[in-house]
């Protein structure tokens, strides 16, 4: 069987099943198994594949008709125009998560800063700020040791492992350096909703890098706490929060002394990242 009747057959399947994306989907996960990226796979009709290529394929294409995320089946995620490895410990980096990368990288440009990624999970902020600013340095931190090896394992892929450390630790037993920046993708969706999520993330997405407590601001607060201890007079804390909590979180860090300097919205108009510092730490 060729790529193009192969890749018809696995969208039709799972358009069958209701997957909104299955001709992108079926196109992603073939051209994983067969080692060649999109554009060169549609290009190369004439190749046969093997029943061993089309085995891997149909067991892929069963996986998402389960609601599996892509990202899983074929072990990797693209983000900051790299290819970032993922598994079931770590979440899936989004495109709204890029937004906490551009303002960060224009502030400290031709800069050299030391940088903590709190709940590091595959290490996609970190290592994309390390990708653009050359001297600087950076530890990213995560409760799950299989995330962590996640994120070790993208630095080796990055040429990123001298200049970034990745450790398991707790933000609460956490009390080592000082930092220039400090970034933060927190859990954040408020408990009660996390059943409102889609299959496809409630399934198979870590819900301890989902769960937010009660009102979605637990381990962000935890973060603006840690940060007064940890950042540099007039260093930058950079979090990512969930819809509609932009102004609980502005509370919180004007009642802890920070001052917003920018912030940026997600494409549905929602503001997503907060940038923040102050110039009086404890």
């Amino acid at each position: 069987m060729n790529i193009e009747s192969t890749i018809k057959r696995g969208s039709k399947t799972l358009k069958e099943n209701n997957i909104k994306t299955h001709h992108l989907d079926a196109e992603i996960i073939l051209s994983n198994i067969v080692g060649l990226n999109r554009e060169l796979l549609i290009t190369s009709d004439k190749i046969k594949l093997s029943e061993e290529v089309l085995c891997k394929y149909n067991k892929a294409i069963k996986r998402r008709i389960k609601k599996e995320p892509v990202a899983y089946i074929t072990q990797k995620k693209e983000f900051w125009s790299q290819d970032f490895l993922v598994n079931y410990s770590t979440l899936i980096p989004r495109p709204e998560t890029e937004l906490l990368i551009y303002k960060i990288i224009k502030y400290f440009k031709n800069k050299t800063i030391n940088i903590l990624d709190i709940g590091t999970g595959s290490g996609c902020i970190l290592l994309s700020i390390l990708k653009e600013l050359n001297f600087s340095r950076g530890i990213g931190i995560d409760i799950s040791s299989n995330a962590i090896q996640i994120a070790i394992k993208n630095s080796i892929n990055l040429n990123l492992f001298n200049r970034s450390k990745f450790k398991i630790f707790d933000i609460d037993n956490y009390n080592f350096g000082k930092y220039d920046l400090i970034i933060s993708n927190p859990p954040y969706i408020p408990s009660n909703n996390i059943k409102n999520l889609s299959k496809d993330i409630i399934n198979y997405e870590p819900k301890v890098a989902l769960d937010g407590g009660f009102d979605g601001l637990d381990l962000i607060k935890k973060v603006i706490y840690k940060s007064n201890y940890l950042l540099k007079r007039n260093g930058l804390l950079s979090l990512e929060i969930g819809h509609g909590q932009y102004n609980g979180v502005s509370s919180i860090l004007r009642d802890n002394g920070y001052r917003e300097i920018g912030k940026e919205n997600d494409y549905k108009a929602n503001v997503r990242c907060i940038i923040s510092t102050k110039s009086n730490f404890l």
